[in-house]
C-alpha cells in the first residue's frame, strides 16, 4: 500500500521473517527499510529519500502512525515491527547461518561500533562483526570500503535518509558479498542499554513515542510531526 507516495509492504510478521531469510539465503543485494510517519514526512520533503524508499526490496511498518494510515485507507497491516526488534531478529538468523555483520557507526552517536560488536558477539558467537565509526558528513571519503564489502550484512546508524542513501550507495558495489542492508537509527544504542526501550506494554498499545519522549525531551520536534502533523496529513490526503 502507498502511504502519502511512500511503499508500505503488508506481511506478517513471519512472513517478513520468512523473505529476510530468504535475502541472506541468496547472493543479491537487498535494502530493508523500517518506515514510520517521520520517515514518510520527511520523504515528502526529500525526494532522494522518497526515490530510495520505494525501491527498497522490503517496507517494514514502524510506528502505530503506520497502522492507522493503513485503517483511514480502508486496508488492515498485518503487523508492525520496530527497527530494532527486526535488527535483533537479523542477528539471530546470521548467526545460525555464521554470516558476517558490518556495523557502520554515526562517529558523533551515543555508542561506537566497537562496544556494540562486543556486545553483540556475546550474544551471537557464530557472527563475525566489523565495523567503522564514520563521519555521516564524511562518508564519501570511502575508507570504510574495503572493509565493508567482505560483509553479508550491513547495519547504518547514521539517522533517518542519511542511513538509508548511504547503504543504498553500496548496492552496486563490485566484487561485494552484501546481501542485506537496513538503517538502525538507535538500535545499537538499545543494544548498548543506553537508551532503554519502552516497556512492552506500551510498545503494545502504541505509546512508544511518549516513553521516548519522557526520557530525550529533545526529540519533541520529532514526536509533534509524527503524532499530530501525519495523522492530519493523513486524513486530509495532502
Amino acid at each position: 500500500m502507498q502511504i502519502l507516495g511512500i511503499k508500505i509492504d503488508n506481511f506478517s510478521e513471519n512472513e517478513i521473517f520468512q523473505k529476510v531469510n530468504d535475502f541472506l539465503n541468496g547472493d543479491n543485494f537487498h535494502q530493508i527499510a523500517t518506515v514510520n510517519p517521520e520517515f514518510i514526512l520527511e520523504a515528502r520533503r526529500d525526494e532522494e529519500f522518497s526515490n530510495i524508499l520505494n525501491q527498497c526490496d522490503l517496507n517494514v511498518a514502524d510506528g502505530m502512525g503506520i497502522k492507522l494510515a493503513f485503517w483511514r485507507k480502508g486496508g488492515k497491516l498485518k503487523s508492525r515491527i520496530a527497527g530494532a526488534d527486526l535488527m535483533m531478529e537479523i542477528l539471530r538468523i546470521a548467526n545460525e547461518k555464521n554470516l558476517g555483520v558490518f556495523l557502520a557507526a554515526n562517529k558523533r552517536g551515543l555508542s561506537g561500533w566497537e562496544e556494540t560488536a562486543s556486545v553483540i558477539r556475546k550474544s551471537y558467537p557464530g557472527i563475525i562483526v566489523s565495523g567503522c565509526n564514520l563521519s555521516k558528513d564524511n562518508i564519501q571519503e570511502k575508507n570504510y570500503e574495503l572493509g565493508i564489502m567482505n560483509y553479508e550484512i550491513v547495519f547504518c546508524n547514521f539517522g533517518m535518509g542519511y542511513q538509508e542513501k548511504f547503504l543504498y550507495s553500496l548496492k552496486n558495489a563490485k566484487n561485494a558479498k552484501i546481501r542485506l542492508v537496513m538503517g538502525v537509527g538507535g538500535g545499537f544504542d538499545f543494544i548498548m542499554g543506553k537508551v532503554k526501550r519502552a516497556p512492552l506494554i506500551l510498545r503494545q498499545i502504541g505509546l512508544e513515542w511518549l516513553w521516548r519522549l519522557i526520557q530525550q525531551p529533545q526529540r519533541i520536534k520529532r514526536i509533534w510531526n509524527a503524532v499530530i502533523i501525519f495523522p492530519i496529513r493523513v486524513i486530509l490526503n495532502f
